[in-house]
Order: structure tokens, then sequence, then C-alpha cells
């Protein structure tokens, strides 16, 4: 099944990005209802808490908002400076950037389930702050990697060209698996992460981790496989006419 995905890069990125964005709503749940309402993948949640926190709304968080926002742009800057100078596509930079994420994840986990409970402040924020640059760096080699409608850390766009290019809307075809997918593994994911909290806050960490490895290990070597058979392809002797 693997050889066959890995036939078709596009088929593979999408399934690996779809991946992803099941372990976002893990990580997603885990800060909203394990670290004080703080979203650690999806900016835009974190953007209108502080809006409404600043308005003076009460019982809303404000410095557990900032530290994800700051966290997750130097994790895409990050991303953005590593892959600037290679093309597009799944390259041993993408792989190294995602053990990256995996390993702060591992990290996180480790410490989580050791600990027991919910950390403190501020040693909460800390957590916050690497789960955040974790999924920036996710962020952006997503991006690089440009599977479209699929950016593994929100389905706002994807949901609007879903409705978009509708039947409703008069449109006449749109890729509905990929959009469909992205927002029912996303709910999926945040719903696993509220179960797992239950558990403790460490185990939806841990899924995210293992999926974030297999991801890696899986893109890594599909790539590997294009490049050995686009190898093979450009050695091949040419037909005599």
């Amino acid at each position: 099944m693997f050889r066959r995905l890995s036939s078709n890069t596009d088929n593979l990125h999408l399934g690996l990005m779809l991946a992803l964005t099941f372990s976002t709503g893990v990580v997603d749940a885990v800060g909203y209802l394990g670290l004080d309402r703080v979203f650690t993948g999806n900016m835009t949640g974190n953007v209108v808490i502080l809006g409404m926190a600043l308005a003076g709304a009460d019982g809303l968080p404000i410095i557990g908002p900032v530290i994800a926002l700051l966290s997750f742009m130097l994790g895409a800057v990050i991303a953005g400076r590593v892959l600037r100078p290679v093309k597009d596509g799944w390259t041993s930079r993408s792989t190294g950037l995602l053990t990256t994420v995996a390993v702060i994840m591992v990290a996180l986990a480790i410490t989580l389930i050791v600990y027991g409970s919910t950390p403190p402040q501020p040693q909460e924020y800390i957590v916050t702050m690497f789960l955040a640059i974790g999924m920036g760096i996710q962020a952006g080699t997503a991006r690089h990697l440009g599977v479209k409608d699929v950016t593994t850390v929100v389905v706002t766009s994807t949901i609007t060209g879903f409705a978009a290019d509708s039947r409703l809307a008069g449109g006449k075809g749109q890729p509905w698996f990929r959009r469909g997918a992205a927002i029912v593994l996303i709910a999926c994911g945040a719903a696993t992460g509220a179960l797992l909290l239950r558990l403790g806050l460490g185990w939806g960490v841990s899924l995210t981790a293992l999926i974030t490895v297999i991801v890696a290990i899986l893109g890594h070597v599909g790539a590997r496989e294009t490049a050995r058979r686009v190898a093979a392809d450009v050695d091949a002797p040419t037909p005599a006419p």
C-alpha cells in the first residue's frame, strides 16, 4: 500500500498532511482544555481570545495566548529559514524539521506524564511555548509542501472552499475528499485529545508525537523512493528507433 502511495507523490503528501491535521486537533484540545484556554495550533482562536480579553471580557487569558502566538511565529520563522533555499516538496530538511517537532513533543509528553498533572504557572507557559513552537514548525513545513486545502493547523479556508464550490453555490466540482477529510479529521483529533485528557495532559501530546514520528519517517522514505525512481528513469536506456 505504501509503495502505491509513494508512486503518487501528491497522494502521499496529502495523506501525511491529513494525519498532521488530526494531530493538530489533538494538540489544540490539550491546549484549550488543559492549558487555560490557549490554542497552540489555531492562531485565529488566540487572536480572537486576545481581542476579547483586551476589551475587558471577564475570565479570558492574555499571557498564554500571547506566548502561543509569538512562539508559533518563531516556529514558522525557523521552518521558513530552513526551507527557503530548497525547492518545494519533501526534502531531507522537511524530515529534519518534523523530526524536531517530534522530539519536542516526546520531551513534553514524558515531562507531563512524569509530572502527573497540569503544571502550575509559569511552567504551564513553558509547555505552551514549546507546543506552539512545534506547531509553527509543522505549519511552515506543510506550507512549503503546498498541499492544496490542507494547512494542517486551520480549516477555515477549507470550509469556505467546501461551501463556496458546492453545487448549492453553483459549483460544478471540487476536491471534496481532501476538504471534507481535513474538516472531519481536525474535529476527530480534538475529540480524541479531549478524551485523552481524562488520562492526563501528557497522553494527547504522546499521540501527537507518535503521529509526527510516523509522518516524518513515511515522508522521508517516500521522498527517497521518488528520487530512486526518477534516477532509474534517467538511467534507463533509450529504445532504439
